[in-house]
Order: C-alpha cells, then sequence, then structure tokens
C-alpha cells in the first residue's frame, strides 16, 4: 500500500466522532453508491477519507486508482488498519493531507466530497482546487447534508459549518470550467427523522439504534419516495459537475 504523511498536518485532529457509527448505514451507503457509481470512474481522487467507509462504499470496478487525502492522522492509522484487513478492489494511496497534498501533476477522472465539504470554511475556493485537480471531462462530485434549517447540535458537534440546499450548492461551484449534470436531493424519508430531531429532541449526536432504525426502514422508503417525488425533497444534496 503507497501512503505518505505531511508534517504540517499532524496537529490537525477531526472533532467529530460519527464515523464509526454511520459504519452501520448499509443501506444508506449502496442507495448513494448507486446514484454516484457512473461517475466515478478511472483514476479518483477522494477528499477527507476519514476511516475508508466511502472508499469501501463507491471503489467499483470502474475505478483503475484511487487517492484519498485525509488531514487527521488518527483517521489516517484507522483507514490504513481497515484496508489492511480488507484491502480494496484497487490498492489505495493514502495521503495525510487536504487536497493541497495530492500527488503533484496529476489530473483525476473523479474528484469526489462525501459528507466533506460542509466541515470546510472556504468551500467556494475548496471546488475551484478541486475543478483544477480533474481531467477534462472528468467529474466533481459532491454529497452534503442538506437545510440549513436542519442545523442541529449534531452538526455543530461534529464540526460542520453548515448545511446545503440546491440553491446554495449550486452556488458554491465555480461557474468556469465546470458544467453542472446534477443537482438532486435524496433521503425523503430521513428528512422527516431529522425534523422530528429538529423539532423535540435537539441531540447532539444519534444513538446506533436510531441510525439502525433510519437504514433500516427509512432509507428503503426513501429509495421509491424520491423518484416520486423528482428528488425535490431529501436531507442530504447531491451536486454532480464535469469539467469542461
Amino acid at each position: 500500500m503507497d501512503t505518505s504523511s505531511k508534517k504540517s498536518n499532524e496537529s490537525f485532529e477531526y472533532v467529530g466522532d460519527e464515523l464509526s457509527l454511520f459504519q452501520h448505514a448499509v443501506n444508506w451507503k449502496k442507495y448513494y453508491a448507486g446514484v454516484l457509481a457512473k461517475y466515478i470512474k478511472g483514476d479518483v481522487l477522494e477528499v477527507g477519507g476519514g476511516i475508508g467507509a466511502t472508499a469501501r462504499t463507491l471503489c467499483n470496478p470502474s475505478v483503475k486508482r484511487w487517492v484519498s487525502v485525509e488531514p487527521d492522522p488518527e483517521l489516517v492509522k484507522l483507514m490504513r488498519d481497515s484496508f489492511e484487513k480488507e484491502p480494496l478492489p484497487v490498492e489505495p494511496e493514502i495521503v495525510t493531507g487536504t487536497i493541497d497534498d495530492a500527488p503533484v501533476d496529476e489530473k483525476y477522472d473523479s474528484v469526489i466530497y462525501i459528507d466533506v465539504l460542509e466541515h470546510i470554511e472556504d468551500d467556494h475556493a475548496e471546488m475551484v482546487r478541486a475543478r483544477d485537480w480533474l481531467k477534462p471531462g472528468g467529474h466533481l462530485v459532491v454529497l452534503c447534508p442538506a437545510h440549513q434549517w436542519l442545523f442541529t447540535p449534531f452538526d455543530e458537534a461534529i464540526g460542520h459549518f453548515r448545511r446545503y440546499s440546491r440553491k446554495t450548492m449550486g452556488a458554491v461551484a465555480p461557474e468556469e470550467g465546470l458544467k453542472r449534470e446534477r443537482l438532486i436531493y435524496l433521503d425523503s424519508a430521513g428528512m422527516l427523522a431529522s425534523m422530528g430531531n429538529w423539532l423535540f429532541l435537539k441531540a447532539s449526536m444519534p444513538t446506533i439504534d436510531q441510525i439502525k432504525l433510519w437504514d433500516s426502514k427509512l432509507v428503503p422508503v426513501s429509495r421509491w419516495l424520491d423518484r416520486l417525488l423528482f428528488h425535490r425533497v431529501g436531507k442530504s444534496v447531491v451536486g454532480v459537475w464535469r469539467k469542461v
């Protein structure tokens, strides 16, 4: 396995601890993987690799190379351990750092941010950098929590700066050099659960039982309800842009 570390990032520590919880969201991961699969192929750059769960979900047979950048050294260790125990279809390259620390003089067919962009304060500047790492025709793929009015102590506890609507996500992408291909909501049934938390519980962190209940009962409903609603409602928003 090809790994590297950047000294400048050794002091970074991720403030959230939801990553292990959401490993239990098996149906949700399968759902968004199916939506995003056709945009993730060839040489892939994943920003914010976490503990490796997203790579395990999205690294499909069309992927030839997988580079994952993650600024938290402790998460990098967990990701490396995970891949050593259960390898990906391709041998991943792990970099301790941000998108600026990705291998130099490289371009990618896909640059992906899965539940990551909301953790980055200057999201527009990040999207500009992501565009510059893409090959012509390559795709920038972003999935984020939706609706600022659903912002709860949970968001604050795990280091979110914001949640997105289709409008705000569309506005944060640079207009020059990118053509929008898709901007939709996912998980309409799950949004009802989020509204309940926002109205009544104000919980800073869901329990494993709550995650499993949402994943087993609500995500399957969202699979057909989202299509029925033409992806106009949901607690997550997906944006896909192609480099021109």
